[in-house]
């Protein structure tokens, strides 16, 4: 079990009189001075590092544990395990022999922190944690830590729900997965559907139906909500899809083939046909799931490819002898770092959010193999084989991997490369010194002033970074309904006066900035002319503004620029960088409007009862089945109040002076 931990930011550098250092070993004293030779041409940066390094390392445990080196700013440069701390520090006070990226780390060391541990599973296990905090800028990080879906039959109710979910498992049920996509999940739950019937409704739906649903009409559910069907052939249909979703897909369907024939013989063919529809169903399941093991019931299979100094590592996900899709991650890790190396810390990272299958398949041997066998054995509580299979269908499934890896990462880098191109182009385009690095997109989307937000996306180098992507609600009350240019003002004001707060953290020229280098405002002269006047009165330096006016009849391509230091213009019809700035624009105003859109929608279907503290779902929906609407809620005395089954009377109270103060 990893060892609790303080935030490695809030920790003080450690000072010498902290430790005694009588208890370094000769032997090892002997090894840091042999070690600590100079080279001819070591730089002076080195040399301090290195000094820096030596003065911790008289301190640094005799044996497992995490150390972290932290520059003069207090940034974590690298998080890293060791059997022996004191060992793999010593390895870092040589002048010379070191690639580039160790020597850059050396130079920029300030101080090291320690935490020791009791077994070097632990160090791997507090690594990985400490490498997902704290992201530091030498070490691999992984990019995509998003959960995966699952398909859960929960068990809280004598009518399963058969349903998507994502997230920490604290419904009771059965999950399956992981799926590599949500349209992996959509699709399987479509055809589990029509080949089991059953019911994906939400709970309060379930309780108040009176006649079946439009599901049942299309034979996508069994209708058990009105007694179409009885709870003991129910319970049946659940223990086909939990066998089925388990791996005995087979016996399944022969039983279903059994039932069909039977019915046929008997002349029951309306029956006959359901069934038949059924094993269609499940057919299509198995069909659509691609390349299908026959001998490997669960393993996940992992395969590493690189080129040009790039990283792309392909997971794929088999469960009950079923492809269950793939996904491709792209880690920042240093070019010099080998194939085995980056797919050793990334693995440690991805195991921390995933549970892992019984089986890991790799392309590449890695050396905390041992280690990470051990950490998910305990983890999943049943052994868990971590190997870079030779020959037989394992190695096939990793090479299948592998192809595809390679194959993304070569779209990938051709996406890169054309974006970057793009990006130079409008870098020319508009007049800048260089390609911008960071583009901020704002717009604005209301009705009338209603539900009025503003919204920023962000472009880089690799594209939309919908990470960064925001949205403003318009909070200040002197702006009139329908005053783009106030709410632009109050849109920038808040995101530059924040970002001066915040400082420029990104010191990494090889992160990505929190600083644009552009903005760009759909809207005409107006909106530039805010645009300008916040960045002014901000003090903010550094950032280009241009502004989009729509052509005349709002036909794309006949857009009008306005930037700073230049007269109104346009770019030629077909300029690729012109096709780039639409991409941006409709970009931003499909994330305004999406936003906006949403936030309408909660407007509509919000509640009275939603406002008054201390009233949940299942007081709410007792109120409402008693009263029939909120508007009668708010007009029932107290007595009636506290005659609701499951309201008692500090809440009956709390409900009627809501309404009474209103």
């Amino acid at each position: 079990m990893t060892p609790p931990f303080t935030n490695p930011r809030d920790l003080p550098p450690q000072e010498d009189d902290a430790f005694d250092a009588a208890e370094t070993p000769a032997e090892t004293e002997a090894e840091l001075s042999e070690a600590a030779v100079e080279a001819p041409q070591t730089p002076e940066s080195v040399k301090r590092g290195v000094d820096v390094i030596k003065k911790h390392w008289r301190h640094a445990p005799n044996g497992p544990g995490v150390y972290r080196m932290i520059a003069e700013n207090g940034e974590v440069l690298y998080v890293g395990k060791a059997k022996n701390v004191r060992k793999r520090v010593a390895s870092y006070t040589r002048l010379a022999g070191h690639v580039n990226r160790i020597a850059r780390m050396i130079s920029a060391t300030a101080t090291m922190v320690f935490i020791s541990v009791e077994t070097e599973t632990d160090a791997l296990l507090l690594e990985a944690n400490l490498i997902k905090q704290l992201k530091p800028r030498f070490n691999v990080l992984m990019r995509d830590d998003k959960s995966f879906p699952y398909i859960l039959i929960a068990k809280d109710h004598t009518a399963p729900q058969i349903l998507k979910h994502r997230g920490a498992r604290v419904r009771k049920g059965d999950y399956f997965g992981p799926f590599a996509s949500v349209w992996a999940v959509n699709r399987a739950l479509n055809a589990l559907e029509r080949a089991f019937l059953l019911r994906s409704c939400a709970q309060s739906f379930y309780d108040n139906r009176t006649r079946p649903c439009l599901l049942y009409q299309i034979k996508r559910c069994s209708g058990p909500c009105t007694g179409e069907i009885s709870m003991e052939d129910y319970a049946e249909l659940v223990r086909e899809a939990r066998d089925f979703l388990s791996g005995k897909s087979r016996a399944v369907r022969e039983q279903l083939a059994r039932e069909m024939t039977d019915a046929s013989e008997r002349l029951e063919f309306e029956r006959a046909a359901r069934l038949r529809d059924r094993i269609s169903a499940l057919s299509a399941i198995q069909g659509a799931q691609g390349i299908n093991p026959r001998s490997v019931e669960e393993a996940d299979v992992f395969a590493i490819a690189k080129d040009a100094g790039r990283f792309c590592i392909e997971a794929f996900f088999f469960r009950a002898y079923q492809n269950w899709g793939n996904r491709s991650y792209y880690p920042r890790a240093d070019a010099t770092l080998s194939e085995p190396e980056v797919l050793d810390a990334f693995l440690a990272q991805f195991y921390q959010e995933h549970p892992s299958a019984r089986c890991v398949f790799l392309s590449h041997p890695i050396e905390d193999s041992a280690l990470l066998e051990e950490a998910l054995t305990a983890r999943l509580g049943r052994r868990v084989e971590v190997l870079a299979p030779q020959r037989g269908e394992k190695r096939e499934l990793v090479d299948h991997a592998l192809q595809n890896a390679r194959q993304a990462l070569g779209r990938k880098l051709a996406e890169d490369a054309s974006q970057q191109r793009l990006l130079a182009a409008l870098g020319q385009a508009f007049g800048l010194t260089a390609a911008p690095r960071r583009i901020e997109v704002y717009d604005n989307s209301h009705i009338g002033g209603a539900q009025a937000i503003g919204a920023m996306i962000v472009a880089g180098s690799v594209g939309f970074m919908k990470a960064h992507y925001r949205t403003f609600n318009i909070r200040s009350a002197d702006i009139a309904p329908g005053d783009d240019f106030g709410m632009m003002r109050e849109v920038l004001t808040r995101r530059f006066a924040r970002l001066a707060k915040e400082g420029e953290k990104d010191q990494n020229s090889d992160a990505f900035p929190s600083k644009p280098d552009l903005i760009l405002i759909d809207g005409g002269r107006g909106q530039f002319e805010v645009a300008r006047e916040v960045l002014r009165g901000l003090d903010v330096e550094g950032v280009a503004v241009a502004s989009i006016a729509k052509g005349a009849d709002r036909n794309a391509g006949r857009e009008t620029f306005f930037i700073e230091g230049r007269e109104p213009f346009r770019l030629p019809p077909h300029d690729p960088a012109l096709y780039f700035v639409q991409r941006l624009r409709d970009e931003a105003h499909r994330f305004a409007i999406g936003t906006h859109r949403a936030r309408r929608k909660k407007e509509f279907t919000k509640n009275p009862l939603d406002e008054i503290a201390g009233v949940g779902p299942a007081r709410k929906r007792a109120l409402l089945l008693a009263f029939g609407s909120a508007k009668a809620v708010s007009k029932a005395a107290l007595s009636d109040l506290e005659k609701v089954p499951g309201v008692n009377k500090a809440t009956a109270r709390l409900v009627y002076d809501h309404f009474q103060r209103e």
